[in-house]
């Protein structure tokens, strides 16, 4: 089931929300919608589900307007942050509940829905669950059964919003894992909405960064990484180094001193910024060219990864830069050291985030 929302825009009072956005979601695509809290992105998400309406702009499913249809008639599933089960239901009676309110003439019959909970519950691994409360389960298998729920309807399209915001860190790795094996089996259509710029790499097949009721950039993980289409993205999609860099005739000069005057007029300088990842830079113990002088003030391990705080004499700003290891070992590297730093990569963005 393909989803296209054509230029769609939903005001609460004088807020813009969501601000003419246009998007295309492929069938069977796992995509996840990123931003910042009052970017857009559940807005979104409920106007697609039809829990809200739009203002204008259109939504489509599969190439028909569906932009005036009930909820009910969307045919979506939608799991909450806070699983929103029956806590007087069994697992199995909330998991067959979409089924047993269908109207009588779309209703299965008892054998039917047993064998479709049944079936469900064994999909997400918690078949030996069918007689216990909610309130038996754990927050990971409460959310589980929620989107065994939303899936026992058998939705067109899949829709989550934050799904698993209210757990903890280890049950959040573990569940996203999940997810990601469970799409794979299913391949229904699925929305999901989160913060975790984490969470949205490791499991989405698209991610859409929004920012203002606005979509900044709309690409696969590794595009939307490695290339951030403008400064806001880049800061957004984890730890960056900010540098003051001039552009002269296409060469870029990193930290160069803001008040160098330029020979002649043909050699104008524009100045900018030099986005660099932490794990993008080298550390030197000798001067080479182009690399800046700097003292190491912090040094914290995290795992198998080490994370390096610097001042440079040219910035106020703290660098940071993060080595596995046995990087670190071999440097040698101590507190209150000087050392140099030559970024292996960097993207400059000139003036109005050009």
């Amino acid at each position: 089931m393909s989803i296209q929302v054509e230029q769609v825009r939903k005001n609460f009072g004088d807020f813009v929300a969501v601000d003419n956005v246009n998007l295309s979601i492929n069938s069977g695509e796992l995509t996840a919608l990123l931003g910042p809290s009052g970017s857009g992105k559940t807005t979104l998400l409920r106007l697609i589900a039809g829990l809200e309406q739009t203002d204008s702009g259109r939504i489509i499913f599969h190439g028909e307007d569906i932009s005036h249809q009930h909820v009910s008639e969307r045919g979506v599933g939608f799991v909450f942050q806070h699983y929103a089960l029956f806590k007087n239901m069994t697992v199995f009676e909330n998991v067959a509940f979409g089924l047993t309110v269908k109207p009588r003439k779309f209703r299965p019959n008892a054998a039917e829905i047993k064998k479709r909970v049944d079936r469900l519950l064994q999909l997400v691994q918690l078949d030996w669950t069918a007689d216990r409360y909610p309130s038996q389960l754990s927050g990971g298998q409460r959310q589980r059964i929620a989107l065994a729920r939303a899936l026992a309807v058998e939705p067109k399209v899949l829709l989550l919003d934050e799904p698993f915001g209210a757990l903890d860190a280890k049950v959040r790795a573990e569940l996203r894992r999940w997810l990601r094996r469970l799409h794979d089996e299913i391949h229904v259509t699925s929305v999901f909405v989160t913060h975790d710029q984490e969470e949205a790499l490791e499991v989405a097949d698209r991610i859409v960064v929004m920012n203002k009721g606005r979509i900044e950039q709309d690409g696969t993980p590794e595009e939307v990484y490695d290339n951030p289409a403008n400064p806001f993205v880049y800061e957004f999609l984890g730890t960056v180094n900010l540098f003051h860099a001039r552009v002269r005739h296409g060469d870029t000069l990193i930290n160069a001193d803001t008040q160098d005057k330029p020979a002649s007029a043909e050699e104008v300088a524009l100045p900018g910024f030099a986005y660099v990842r932490p794990h993008e830079i080298d550390v030197l113990h000798q001067a080479e060219e182009d690399a800046i002088a700097a003292t190491l003030e912090l040094i914290t391990v995290v795992g198998p990864t080490v994370r390096l705080e610097l001042q440079t004499a040219i910035s106020d700003r703290v660098v940071h830069v993060e080595l596995n290891k046995e990087q670190f070992k071999k440097l040698g590297l101590a507190a209150a050291q000087q050392v140099f730093l030559k970024p292996r990569y960097s993207r400059v963005f000139l003036g109005e985030g050009i």
